[in-house]
């Protein structure tokens, strides 16, 4: 065979992704606090786009009439509205006087709108004299407290509270200070010492033992029987009560107070304070129960809004421009249409993924989670004819908002056991937890995981006792021997 440049004709097929598909799918997967910066960014980037006022309702993205799930029908009367009561002159309507019109108002209005404009406190706004100061972290907790500490012992003990962990504990040794600030031992001791005496009462321990045994003695409860009490934690935890009786010299009544006392004390004082603020969730999707059965919304509070400005363009089309510059306005005009286009495409699937799980969740939008089925990505895919990845992206980083809490989407989809019956669809997983905890909290006498899963069977749920062993340990529920022991030592508190 004869070697040689030459030239072919091949033709084959390739899925290439357009930098606008690219950028309808990261959109897709993103929250609505998280498109909003992303939208802000598109925004200083290309001068056709501007974000619409909170009154402007043609900025959002229209919802069709898959927002509403209606999985119930019935036949009330429509409740007559606030301008058929005012012109109604024969006052003989039977409304009552404490009707609920904001629930009436979700028929009509935004959820959002009506939580917002309920508000929750009275008309005269928040009290604030009676607002306290708190502090931010558990450093700046202790440093105000040490604000008069002067000296070498008071510079010490700032050096001592900024060092604490999160919990309350000094997990680095006094002679590494020491070393460090170039102080003698003795001198950081008494700087430790003053850290420990600052609220809460624990704090700047270095273990477990002596946190307790500072909260004893603020307490002014640290005898020498709670101090071997505390010496021997071990044997408490292992519900040694007959050894603990002999080595701290005590009684039945006497021990069981200890224990009481013990049980009072805060293992991780410093938890009390966070060193950062508690990240807020703001849903993405309400799920509120109509007349009609469950509707759909998507949080308009949260949700960017975005327009295109056609006047403005206009004007710069009509002015003097060369041949680059039309391009390039061309350009932000296909980009700005794509990106409306994408985000209106974005809340129609998140409604319609969202639609189709409250479809196929509506036991536990309506009993709770005792109710729920196993339910997986594909089936929703299968259901609404859209790959199984969108509906991964979908689910992703969003929540739901319903009345019984608030929930990420991804919770409602898991594996599960089968049912007992033969013509049963199963439950999921959670449900299997909710029905092992329940048995647990109830339970008269302490049950084996053999004896739970036999429960378990005639509720309806066929369990082996290797899945009651998994779900038991991942709802951090201890053992059979491990819930004996405590019961023994509640007994003896």
């Amino acid at each position: 065979m004869a070697l040689g440049p030459r030239l072919d004709l091949r033709q084959t097929q390739a899925l290439v992704l357009t930098p606008q598909l690219q950028q309808a799918i990261r959109l897709l997967q993103l929250s609505n606090l998280e498109l909003e910066a992303v939208i802000a960014e598109e925004i200083s980037k290309n001068p056709l786009l501007e974000a619409a006022s909170g009154g402007d309702d043609e900025g959002g993205p229209p919802l069709d009439a898959d927002a509403e799930v209606a999985v119930d029908s019935s036949d009330e009367p429509a409740v007559p509205g606030a301008d058929e009561l005012m012109t109604s002159s024969d006052g003989t309507s039977d409304q009552p006087l404490d009707f609920d019109w904001d629930s009436e108002a979700l028929e009509t209005d935004s959820f959002a709108d009506v939580v917002v404009s309920s508000g929750g406190g009275d008309e005269d706004g928040p009290d604030f004299e009676r607002m306290e100061y708190t502090a931010d972290s558990l450093s700046e907790h202790l440093l105000n407290q040490l604000h008069g500490a002067s000296g070498t012992v008071g510079q010490l003990a700032r050096v001592i509270a900024e060092m604490l962990e999160e919990t309350g504990y000094l997990d680095v040794p006094v002679r590494d200070i020491a070393e460090a600030t170039e102080e003698p031992v003795a001198v950081v001791g008494e700087a430790l010492g003053l850290v420990q005496s600052l609220d809460p009462p624990g704090v700047g321990a270095r273990n477990l033992s002596e946190c307790l045994a500072l909260q004893a003695k603020a307490a002014d409860r640290y005898d020498p029987a709670m101090a071997r009490l505390i010496d021997n934690l071990d044997l408490l935890a292992k519900g040694r009560m007959a050894d603990l009786k002999r080595i701290c010299g005590v009684d039945d009544e006497d021990l069981a107070d200890m224990v009481r006392e013990l049980r009072a004390y805060d293992p991780k004082p410093g938890c009390q304070f966070s060193s950062r603020g508690a990240e807020s969730v703001s849903p993405d999707v309400f799920v509120r129960r109509t007349r009609l059965g469950f509707a759909v919304e998507l949080n308009q509070a949260t949700l960017p809004r975005l327009l295109v400005n056609r006047r403005y363009y206009q004007e710069l089309k009509t002015g003097p421009q060369d041949k680059k510059s039309r391009a390039w306005l061309s350009e932000c005009l296909a980009s700005a249409n794509w990106l409306v286009k994408a985000l209106d495409q974005r809340a129609r699937t998140i409604v319609k993924v969202v639609s189709e799980i409250v479809k196929r969740q509506q036991g536990f939008f309506e009993k709770g989670v005792a109710a729920m089925k196993p339910m997986t990505l594909r089936e929703i895919a299968d259901a609404i004819e859209m790959h199984e990845s969108t509906i991964s992206r979908v689910t992703s980083n969003k929540y739901l908002l319903c009345d019984r809490g608030l929930f990420e989407l991804k919770y409602f989809f898991g594996s599960g056991v089968a049912s007992t019956e033969s013509e049963g669809e199963g439950a999921a997983a959670e449900a299997v937890k909710a029905a092992i905890r329940e048995i647990i909290e109830s339970e008269a006498d302490v049950l084996s995981d053999d004896a739970i899963a036999g429960l378990l069977k005639q509720r309806g749920f066929d369990c082996a006792r290797r899945t009651v062993v998994k779900y038991r340990e991942s709802m951090g529920i201890g053992s059979s021997i491990h819930r004996r022991r405590q019961r023994k030592m509640a007994g003896a508190a």
